[in-house]
């Protein structure tokens, strides 16, 4: 009985993945390319390595020189909001050109540029992430350290992939080519998780607004830092904008008029945590005031701009030292 190769078998659940994503009318159209480039090329690696299609380790190398750049952009979509001044086809045009120009002078020189393309633009995101939760301000607030997670996970299995791309051609240059079969099938299975759970994440799910724009960088002064706490604390008393569950760093910024930067740098300097955790402070003291009313906790934990449970008790956890249960217990109350 024929049975489908592990790579056949992953490019059809990618595309499945695309559909899904597609239909649902959320997810970017650069993480959609993402994952249908993923596909692709795992059903050519099924081809080559078990149908014996040799002819296509051609088309195999020119489609790996493209798969970091879309990530990037992807990232790019996630963090900046937009793809302005990242000038996406320059990015989508380099890896296959300089993949062609290996294949004229020296099909060889693949070995390394295919892996520096990963290697180096995992770095870059890498580099990005530095900030945290702050370097995706088109994010949810309230799911921005899972979704940092999530992208530099994206990042290693950049780096990862490079690193093992590197392993192969030393192996083949040994003159072992024992693991050729198995390991571009167990290279596409880690790149199925890391994906699936990339698209599962809403990491660029609808929070891009195309008017705005990442503020330049600009020296931050004790006045101006002063100012912006003392608007911020009297918006989010007046208007409550953590009760918000899609609440965005770069939606707070539009609302009180200020450059998400300056906004995030002000937060970071005076509260000393970043602008997730300060929202989600807050959420937390609303939780608690609706919990000391008799509400009980899914009831508070949904009316206070939390969407999931596990980050709701978390944060709890951060912010008052013991879950609600326990917090409740404390003070005579226990719900349900």
């Amino acid at each position: 009985m024929p049975v489908l190769p592990v790579p056949m078998i992953i490019s059809l659940v990618l595309l499945g993945l695309v559909l899904h994503r597609f239909l649902t009318g959320k997810t970017h159209v650069t993480l959609l390319a993402l994952i249908a480039v993923c596909a692709l090329q795992s059903a050519i690696i099924a081809l080559v390595q078990y149908y014996g299609i040799s002819s296509l380790r051609i088309v195999q190398g020119l489609v790996a020189s493209i798969i970091p750049a879309i990530a990037w952009l992807a990232f790019r979509q996630a963090s900046a909001g937009h793809l302005r001044n990242q000038k996406p086809y320059v990015h989508l045009m380099i890896g296959p050109a300089l993949a062609v120009a290996c294949l004229i002078i020296n099909p060889n020189w693949l070995d390394v540029v295919i892996p520096s393309l990963f290697a180096g633009y995992g770095f870059a995101i890498l580099i990005i992430l530095r900030q945290g939760e702050d370097s995706l301000p088109h994010s949810r607030l309230e799911n921005g350290y899972l979704i940092v997670l999530v992208w530099r996970i994206l990042a290693l299995a950049l780096i990862g992939s490079a690193a093992t791309d590197i392993f192969i051609a030393l192996r083949l240059a040994s003159g072992h080519s024992d693991m050729l079969l198995w390991l571009p099938s167990l290279l596409s299975s880690i790149t199925l998780l890391v994906l699936g759970a990339l698209g599962l994440s809403h990491a660029i799910e609808s929070q891009n607004d195309p008017r705005s724009e990442r503020s330049p960088d600009t020296d931050q002064d004790k006045d101006r830092d002063t100012a912006i706490i003392e608007k911020l604390e009297t918006y989010i008393a007046m208007h409550k904008p953590y009760l918000d569950p899609d609440l965005s760093l770069s939606r707070l910024a539009r609302k009180l008029l200020i450059p998400e930067k300056q906004l995030s740098s002000a937060i970071n300097k005076y509260k000393g945590e970043n602008v997730s955790r300060y929202i989600n402070a807050h959420r937390v003291q609303h939780a608690c005031a609706m919990m000391q009313d008799g509400t009980s906790v899914t009831e508070a934990m949904f009316a206070s701009g939390f969407n999931t449970k596990s980050n709701f008790n978390r944060e709890f956890l951060r912010v008052v030292g013991a879950n609600p249960r326990l917090w409740l217990k404390s003070r005579g109350q226990m719900q349900d």
